[in-house]
């Protein structure tokens, strides 16, 4: 099975831009309406604009920008140095909203908020995934 986990953002270059700062990658493919990030050999990450959305499923869909900031999906990320990926967010825009810390669960983990409110959280394993 391949998983494209797709984000609606507002604007496409600039989320282009964070994600690419964030997760230290090139694009693995980057049109006009949608750009990927290979997060695994079976994972992508899209970014959508929000219009291209609209275009394709409305009127059935309500617009995602009418819910701009507000917090709509979290993205775990798995990743070995949580603090960098955390500062390099940071660095890139997006909202602090809890230091990296150990969580109940076992793992240690920062959250903040990307371009468009979702939520990134960047994991240190220290339980094993069920």
């Amino acid at each position: 099975m391949r998983v494209n986990i797709i984000l609606f953002v507002r604007d496409q270059e600039a989320s282009t831009e964070f994600y690419g700062r964030v997760l230290a990658m090139p694009p693995s493919l980057h049109v006009p309406g949608m750009t990927e990030f290979t997060l695994t050999p079976d994972t992508v990450l899209g970014l959508m604009p929000s219009a291209g959305i609209c275009r394709l499923l409305s009127p059935t869909l309500r617009d995602p920008d009418e819910a701009h900031g507000i917090p709509r999906a979290e993205l775990y990320l798995s990743v070995d140095d949580p603090g960098a990926f955390f500062e390099r967010a940071l660095a890139n825009g997006a909202e602090a909203l809890s230091p990296l810390a150990r969580r109940d669960w076992g793992d240690e983990v920062a959250y903040c908020a990307d371009l468009d409110g979702h939520i990134l959280a960047f994991a240190e394993l220290k339980t094993e995934p069920s």
